[in-house]
């Protein structure tokens, strides 16, 4: 059930109008109910292991909680809920992936050839197994109040895990921010009400309008025959996926964000202009935030750490390009089991560790100045983005002949580098918008006609939305 179709509108609908028809201490039991009814109509198959998956984690959580902190047996508890979660995940996500690397090999030793397995991927594990992961880490040491948080019972764990609207493709959460939320149950009001109206509206308009009708229908039929248009072709291409897979994405957490808003619960951001970014650094503090977060909290810090404590004085040089390095291997490999993804990767890496160029203030303004350097930046990423959109690494090598070398007679795509262009005013209109949210609340909410503008408004965009719906699918993450 996807976010931009009738039936989730239906589906949340019905949703609201119980929740505000029950008790407010019955509302998170609801909510579980719904969570997992929302999970099962996807493919019934994926609802059992989320369930088992739940369920044995927090059996390990609570038998790590009653352990002494610091204790082997503490350590214990935790090392088998983080090899659990990463059992399954590697099961379903990367045996079909390390299988076809190893096939060759053992193909040639056995004389026969092998056949692959046939894994279905379940919805979303990557998202709640990194969800599971990091309450498990932050409850370990036991001793400060960041980690004590309210997880006693099975059900508050499972809504934290299963919480529909993130459950898919994030925000990620961490306990600290969610769970004391759900202690205090929901808190629904008419400030987050219209908040989460503006949010779902914005994450519409993204996915709807501009991801998948303006831009996945050129995008597609030129990954898909790489050569086929001359250079021009694949370089606009190549934009057009930088915008799609961004509007895709952050599309689906604007809509994500909105609906708990109407819920009563507040869901990190997730994204800020990301494409405005004057480097490496700064754009992963603005794209997939939360991602960001958990790759630097629990194996950035690390491995760092760890590097530092085995090298001594001497690694604080290499220890950090290193950690960098190897940290966005395994973002790459999260993204998808294939070489293609681990490239990415790497290289986003590489990027991280070896941009020299004069980092600005976090949160500082842009000016004039720093065009030169987002311009590089931008260009830099989206060569990267080859690796991400091709399907292997023999397809990246064709798209790139056609990047460079293509001279194939059709033109020049003038419509589709108009739409390009749109999108990067929009993006640039998203920063005002966003500095200028609460002026413009204020505005809607002060003005006796304010209520009327807005609905008019939002009518406008779901009515647009509902004439280019057959023109989409499925959000782009939810394959990783």
């Amino acid at each position: 059930m996807l976010f931009n179709t009738a039936q989730f509108a239906l589906f949340l609908l019905l949703l609201l109008a119980l929740l505000r028809a029950l008790p407010r201490r019955s509302w998170n039991g609801v909510l579980l109910g719904a969570s997992l009814l929302f999970y099962t109509l996807w493919i019934p198959a994926y609802l059992p292991l989320l369930l088992i998956d739940i369920a044995v984690n927090y059996a390990l959580l609570r038998g790590m909680l009653a352990a002494e902190p610091g204790s082997t047996r503490r350590q214990v508890w935790l090392a088998a809920s983080i090899l659990f979660s990463l059992s399954l995940l590697l099961y379903f996500k990367y045996a079909a992936f390390l299988v076809e690397t190893a096939l060759p090999l053992a193909s040639f030793a056995l004389e026969q050839e092998l056949p692959l397995p046939d894994v279905f991927l379940p919805l979303g594990i990557s998202f709640y197994t990194f969800q599971i992961i990091s309450l498990a880490v932050d409850l370990y040491p036991g001793d400060g109040p960041d980690e004590r948080h309210p997880v006693d019972g099975l059900a508050r764990y499972a809504l934290y895990i299963a919480f529909f609207p993130q459950l898919i493709a994030g925000p990620i959460l961490r306990g600290r921010e969610f769970l004391p939320q759900l202690e205090r149950g929901p808190q629904p009001d008419a400030s987050r009400n219209r908040r989460g109206a503006w949010l779902i509206a914005s994450g519409v308009v993204k996915k709807v309008v501009f991801a998948d009708f303006l831009l996945a229908p050129f995008v597609e039929s030129v990954f898909q025959e790489p050569g086929v248009g001359n250079a021009s072709f694949h370089w606009v291409a190549l934009y057009a996926f930088s915008f799609q897979v961004y509007f895709d994405f952050s599309g689906y957490t604007d809509i994500a964000r909105g609906v708990a808003l109407l819920i009563g619960y507040e869901l990190p951001e997730n994204f800020h202009e990301p494409f405005l970014a004057r480097s490496p650094q700064e754009f992963w503090q603005r794209w997939h935030i939360t991602l960001t977060r958990w790759l630097r909290l629990y194996l950035f810090l690390k491995i760092a750490r760890g590097l530092v404590r085995r090298g001594g004085a001497a690694a604080y040089s290499w220890a950090g390009p290193a950690a960098q390095l190897t940290t966005m291997a395994v973002c790459g490999l999260w993204h998808g089991a294939g070489w293609n993804f681990v490239l990415w990767g790497v290289l986003q890496g590489v990027l991280l560790a070896t941009w020299r160029f004069r980092a600005p203030a976090e949160g500082s303004r842009l000016h004039w100045r720093d065009v030169p350097q987002m311009f590089l930046f931008y260009q830099l990423f989206c060569l990267t983005l080859v690796f991400f959109r091709t399907p292997d690494l023999a397809t990246a090598a064709a798209y790139f002949d056609a990047m460079f070398l293509g001279n194939a007679k059709s033109g020049f795509p003038w419509l589709e580098t108009g739409v390009v262009a749109l999108c990067f005013a929009s993006h640039l209109a998203e920063r005002v918008l966003r500095e200028r949210a609460r002026e413009w609340q204020g505005f809607f909410a002060s003005r006796p006609f304010g209520l009327y503008l807005e609905a008019a408004i939002f009518g406008v965009i779901f009515g647009v939305a509902v004439l280019m719906a057959g023109t989409g699918g499925e959000f782009i993450y939810f394959q990783f």
